[in-house]
């Protein structure tokens, strides 16, 4: 547990703390507005794509294996984003960073899983949802100081000694491994295939509107009627269609986090611009304002967790997005006057949806299926959230695109980078009210659980 909360925190402080360097990256590396999603982008796209081989691989040879090398990668890849001297040399380092984040973001919960029973899971992945939300609430604050006195470079130095802390308790203290799918075959034509088929729909969505984009996403969807087709096929798949075939609870709690992380991850990186952009606030003021919806979350987080061990998880999940959704509405009425106050508040009921859905989410993928599952289903959730998380930061860049351009963002494009937020904050809310929908369909799963304890 401890092993699992101090790299989930680590995880989430990078993914917060990053948005807040962005104006500070863009003036050092010269990268302009299009560009600038692409720090975010590369290392949601290199985790999104190597996370459910890596949750099939750790099932096989052991999660505590695949968890220690992940983290490894992480902190090394860390350290080579705080030296990069250009654009490219960082972009190219953000994606070692997220081939160690896609080893180790789902191992945990699959550890956490194997080694709690049924009726605690939900406290469990509750508290290590805390220790994540506590990494973002640590970003924002932590990250806007490191950026304004320090440069955007110590925010990657400052995961190094935390990751080597991480390592060194593994390799002291956690004895023996885990392995529920232990000697059965990789199957890596299936991984090549699932790789290639997010790479290219995910790339492609991104490049929108360009005529490009269209065959890649085309490409990617031919991707995955032979993923689908080739893993029926084969003994020893690296995902289950299953799991998603036979397993409503699975299958659409899955989409619930997929439309959930859509419409909500891009918040931090577009009311970053607004408030050093339009508002004129300082990275460490940016930040302060930030860090109001990670500490409610984690506060919060617990709580949720032990509620979806009393009740359905899908009714506190549904509440969850309900408030996200009011939320992003609330933020698609920004101004260059809007209060403080205003966005305070909204953030905080941001804050209490997202407590609400992430940790009974969590809770009903991992408790509707078999042990030798759980790194899979581990992976696949998170999957799932990365993907939405790339989508998330691919909408925006469209809408950038057509709205702002591909150029530096200085005091005469102002006007036209708030009405691309407020257009991307209507999409998020349309968006994440359709994810209701979703959440709700999963059914009930309170029996069967009882019945299993």
């Amino acid at each position: 547990m401890l092993v699992a909360v101090l790299a989930s925190s680590l995880l989430a402080f990078m993914g917060s703390s990053v948005p807040i360097a962005i104006p500070s990256i863009s003036e050092d590396l010269a990268m302009d507005a299009v560009l600038l999603n692409w720090v975010a982008t590369s290392f949601l796209l290199a985790s999104a794509m190597l996370l459910v081989p890596f949750g099939r691989i750790a099932d096989i040879y052991g999660r505590k294996r695949v968890f220690l090398y992940g983290i490894s990668v992480y902190t090394f890849a860390s350290l080579l984003c705080a030296i990069s001297t250009s654009a490219i040399m960082l972009l190219a380092f953000r994606v070692l960073q997220g081939i160690g984040a896609a080893m180790s973001f789902g191992t945990g919960a699959a550890i956490i899983t194997a080694v709690f029973p049924l009726g605690e899971r939900g406290r469990a992945l509750g508290t290590n949802a805390a220790a994540a939300y506590l990494g973002l609430s640590m970003g924002p604050f932590l990250g806007g100081f490191l950026t304004q006195h320090f440069g955007w470079r110590s925010i990657f130095l400052a995961n190094v000694p935390m990751g080597i802390a991480i390592v060194s308790v593994m390799l002291w203290k956690l004895k023996g491994d885990w392995a529920g799918a232990r000697g059965e075959r990789f199957d890596f034509v299936g991984a090549a295939i699932y790789a290639l088929m997010l790479l290219a729909m995910i790339s492609g969505f991104s490049l929108l509107p360009a005529l490009s984009s269209v065959w890649l996403v085309m490409v990617g969807v031919l991707g995955i009627l032979a993923f689908v087709k080739w893993e029926m096929r084969t003994q020893s798949p690296v995902l289950d269609i299953n799991l998603f075939r036979n397993n409503a609870t699975f299958a659409f709690s899955n989409l619930a986090a997929l439309v959930n992380f859509s419409a909500t991850f891009a918040v931090g990186f577009l009311l970053s611009l607004y408030l050093q952009y339009i508002k004129g606030l300082s990275p460490q003021e940016a930040g302060l304002v930030l860090v109001s919806q990670p500490v409610l979350m984690a506060f919060l987080a617990p709580f949720a967790g032990r509620l979806s061990d009393r009740m359905e998880p899908r009714t506190v999940a549904s509440m969850g997005m309900a408030l996200a959704a009011g939320a992003l509405l609330l933020f698609a009425s920004l101004t260059e006057t809007t209060p403080l106050g205003f966005i305070l508040a909204s953030l905080m009921l941001m804050g209490a949806g997202g407590a609400l859905f992430t940790s009974p989410n969590m809770n009903a993928v991992m408790s509707s299926v078999e042990r030798r599952s759980h790194g899979v289903a581990a992976a696949t959730h998170v999957t799932m959230r990365l993907t939405g998380q790339t989508v998330s930061m691919g909408i925006v860049m469209m809408i950038f695109a057509t709205t702002v351009g591909r150029v530096h963002i200085t005091a005469e494009q102002y006007p036209l980078l708030l009405s691309g937020i407020k257009i991307a904050f209507l999409v998020f809310g349309g968006l994440c009210f359709s994810g209701i929908l979703a959440s709700l369909a999963r059914g009930r799963m309170r029996q069967k659980s009882l019945a299993e304890l």
